[in-house]
């Protein structure tokens, strides 16, 4: 009897790990470099058994997330053809479930795809319905980010360490960010909306800061460098998202198909630190982790802080 493909014994070996709940639902799934290292085989193997789970029903694709597992409770069946669900009629309308419907539609395919006709299509209603809620899709853009920013708050009390306070303020903005991708694209930060929910994880930040003594100019900018790191790192999200759209390819197969330009480059041997980096991460096997770039970077900025301010008055 021939030997077992490799790609069905990784795939065994994977649905055991998901079966028994080592990896849960909504957790990532090792990437195909991963695989491919910790296994010693090929990309192209590696893929194949993430291919054999997905068309299991075990893993599905995730544009920012790679492979996750799937949760078979999400998987509802389809309404019969012959079954006609009734739509919301134009008077049952309201400025919160118009919101509502537009988040739901810039979550699942970001930002770009958002249009009054995609919200009236949604809803079953007339073209010009939401206009007697919203002057225009700006208006509603910014009902949308000020409803998203205000989806999480605060303890009552902060904790006295001014290290605590900030940490909780950038893993409760990183979680909106996770959850809206879209709400980092809505400007820079040289021009900051003026919503009141926004200003809820400002005040936050600002008193955890304000003990450090500073002038109000030195606070506003330790301010803008914290919330725009934030930004900064959560800006790739949607992008993320935005490449997997319009190229149809996953965060391995796009570095797959660009992977002789990249040899190319490392091999002209006048970058040897990068091509020594590559060649050790190609071999270990490698994901870039937003959330774990957020953490190590949050780490830093805080560190830095500590020492070029010490600790705060009080």
């Amino acid at each position: 009897m021939p030997p077992e493909p490799r790609y069905l014994g990784i795939a065994d070996e994977l649905r055991r790990r998901i079966t028994q709940g080592e990896l849960v639902p909504g957790a990532k799934v090792p990437s195909v470099r991963k695989i491919a290292a910790e296994w010693g085989v090929a990309t192209a193997t590696a893929a194949k058994a993430l291919d054999t789970l997905s068309q299991a029903g075990l893993v599905r694709a995730e544009p920012r997330s790679g492979f996750v597992v799937a949760d078979a409770k999400r998987a509802a069946p389809k309404q019969p053809q012959s079954v006609r669900l009734p739509t919301p009629r134009n008077q049952d309308l309201t400025r919160e479930r118009l919101v509502r419907t537009a988040i739901e539609i810039a979550d699942a395919e970001g930002l770009a795809a958002l249009s009054m006709r995609s919200v009236t299509a949604r809803l079953g209603i007339t073209a010009m319905a939401p206009y007697r809620h919203v002057r225009s899709k700006d208006e509603l853009v910014v009902l949308m980010a000020d409803a998203a920013f205000g989806e999480r708050g605060y303890p009552a009390k902060a904790p006295a360490d001014w290290r605590a306070c900030l940490e909780i303020g950038a893993r409760t903005l990183w979680s909106l960010y996770r959850r809206h991708p879209w709400l980092a694209q809505l400007g820079p930060i040289t021009r900051p909306m003026p919503l009141p929910n926004l200003a809820v994880h400002a005040e936050w930040a600002l008193a955890a800061l304000s003990g450090f003594g500073l002038s109000a100019a030195a606070l506003c900018d330790l301010h803008v460098l914290f919330f725009s790191y934030i930004q900064g790192i959560a800006i790739h999200l949607e992008r993320e998202q935005q490449a997997f759209s319009m190229s149809g390819l996953s965060e391995d197969q796009w570095m797959d198909a660009h992977e002789g330009a990249l040899q190319a480059v490392t091999g002209m041997g006048r970058y040897p630190t990068f091509a020594g980096m590559l060649g050790t991460l190609s071999v270990e096997g490698y994901d870039l982790v937003l959330d774990d770039l957020f953490e190590l970077g949050l780490r830093s900025l805080l560190d830095g802080l500590a020492i070029r301010f010490g600790q705060p008055d009080g």
